[in-house]
């Protein structure tokens, strides 16, 4: 297991990037959408080059909001990967785990997450909700509504490892 200090390293390096990053995006977002004065008050907070004249495009792709701290850690080199995820009605991902962690946003629907980490041992998110799922607990999110589920994912995930571990003897055992 890695010490403490590898652990904090690593969060240091993870934190770093991710600052580096949205800093970038923000300045982007600058670049491409300056403030809107009075006269263009309706101006989209997402205009193309075509409308602004600027070379940078911004998109944001969905946001939500979480209650709870979030904290993302993965030992050693990591990968990132960007998802869009849709399970039709009565589909589900099947028992899993992750190597890494990961933050999603519900876009649309309503996933109900089984994992051990609820009192209940089940949490239904909405549109809007944020799920941040850590690494190596069985879970599994399954769409019992009659829509769609559309989830905006972000996986943070030990480099070389999948995105998902479906062989359960690699997770965590589960209790009960």
């Amino acid at each position: 297991m890695p010490s403490s200090f590898a652990r904090a390293a690593t969060r240091s390096s993870a934190l770093a990037f991710a600052l580096a990053l949205g800093s970038n995006v923000a300045l982007a977002g600058c670049a491409a959408n300056p403030a809107p004065t009075t006269e263009d008050a309706s101006a989209s907070p997402t205009a193309t080059p075509a409308e602004t004249d600027s070379p940078i495009t911004v998109e944001e792709l969905g946001a939500g909001d979480s209650e709870d701290d979030v904290d993302v850690e993965v030992d050693g080199p990591a990968t990132v990967t960007f998802r869009r995820i849709t399970l039709e009605p009565g589909a589900g991902t099947g028992l899993h785990c992750h190597y890494g962690q990961l933050i999603a946003v519900v876009e649309a629907g309503e996933l109900t997450h089984h994992a051990p980490i609820y009192p209940d041992g089940v949490h239904v998110y909405e549109a809007g909700d944020t799920i941040v799922e850590g690494a190596s607990y069985v879970h599994e999110g399954v769409n019992d509504g009659d829509d769609d589920v559309v989830l905006l994912v972000t996986y943070v995930t030990a480099e070389g490892k999948p995105l998902a571990e479906t062989d359960l003897a690699h997770c965590d055992p589960v209790d009960g």
